[in-house]
């Protein structure tokens, strides 16, 4: 169970450690059945059980799983600090249709994300805080490992699948938060940062943000969430909308047809800009598309932490 789609079944259970646990329990079994066994004994703290050893720490649930027999591992912890930094602007509500509370959005789809990787980092034993920022911080926590604090942390990213009225027109101010963040983060941190990017006027100013996290010793993981299909590739059919601006407001009526290729170029040249900006800065660019499923953004926390440790 990878996908949004998949999570509404679990609304019943309105508990987001619940959904965490079986978004990253499915891609434990994922992991020993793909090419990327190798991350598996480092990621579920799981080794495949010898014949004739004691069957004590033997994970049944995990062979129900995968037909397969894996021993639990038990190490010490690993000290690595990581930040959860997630941008709640309005345009993350995206794609959003008055009157319904979907759950398919590109909020919804970070919260889920970090979510699962709350619960991935705490089996790791990796100290966990929590940034939530639009045109100012708020709300943000240090790293802790505790179980009370967790719960805290889970309670604040099921509070993003609900939308109220004062999370309508809500700016950005990526720039000031990553300032924030780069001097309140304990230094020598892992910060992830989930963000479409969007309402950023001057570049310059974001990608100085982004090397000041650098310069304060952060290794940073830039998950890019957007909606690939709708937002990259303007993918609408050949008929008259009405596009608001979830920030501001502001509203536009046209056919897609008529700016579909100068927007896409646009897009494209702006994207392009990112990603070789992050490049120079050694910053993991990730494109997280909401319309595919968490394995994307579990994954490269494996790759990234491996190089860590």
């Amino acid at each position: 169970m990878n996908n949004l789609f998949d999570i509404q079944q679990f609304q019943q259970f309105d508990n987001m450690e619940l959904i965490a646990r079986e978004v990253v329990e499915g891609f434990i079994t994922g992991l020993h059945r793909s090419p990327f066994h190798g991350f598996s004994v480092e990621f579920a703290e799981h080794r495949q059980y010898n014949q004739g050893e004691s069957t004590k720490h033997i994970d049944w649930k995990l062979f129900a799983r995968s037909d397969r027999l894996y021993v639990k591992q038990y190490e010490e912890e690993t000290n690595l600090r990581c930040q959860l930094v997630i941008d709640t602007s309005s345009s993350m509500l995206f794609p959003y249709e008055k009157g319904q509370n979907k759950l398919f959005n590109k909020l919804a789809f970070s919260a889920y994300s970090a979510a699962a990787l709350m619960y991935l980092m705490r089996k790791q034993r990796d100290s966990v805080g929590l940034t939530l920022f639009s045109d100012h911080i708020e709300f943000h926590s240090e790293n802790r490992l505790s179980s009370v604090h967790a719960e805290l942390l889970y309670a604040k990213l099921a509070g993003l699948l609900t939308v109220g009225k004062d999370d309508l027109r809500k700016t950005t101010n990526t720039v000031d938060a990553l300032h924030q963040i780069a001097e309140q983060v304990h230094k020598r941190s892992l910060v992830l940062i989930f963000s479409d990017m969007m309402g950023e006027g001057n570049g310059d100013d974001l990608f100085s943000a982004l090397q000041h996290l650098r310069y304060n010793k952060h290794e940073v993981i830039l998950f890019h969430v957007t909606d690939h299909k709708q937002e990259k590739q303007f993918d609408f059919q050949n008929r008259p909308y009405r596009f608001v601006d979830l920030e501001s407001g502001e509203q536009l009526k046209f056919s897609p047809n008529e700016l579909k290729e100068n927007y896409k170029k646009a897009v494209d040249r702006y994207f392009e800009e990112l990603k070789v900006k992050c490049g120079q800065y050694h910053i993991d660019l990730v494109e997280a598309d909401i319309n595919e499923d968490f394995k994307q953004v579990l994954h490269q926390f494996l790759r990234k932490r491996k190089k860590l440790y």
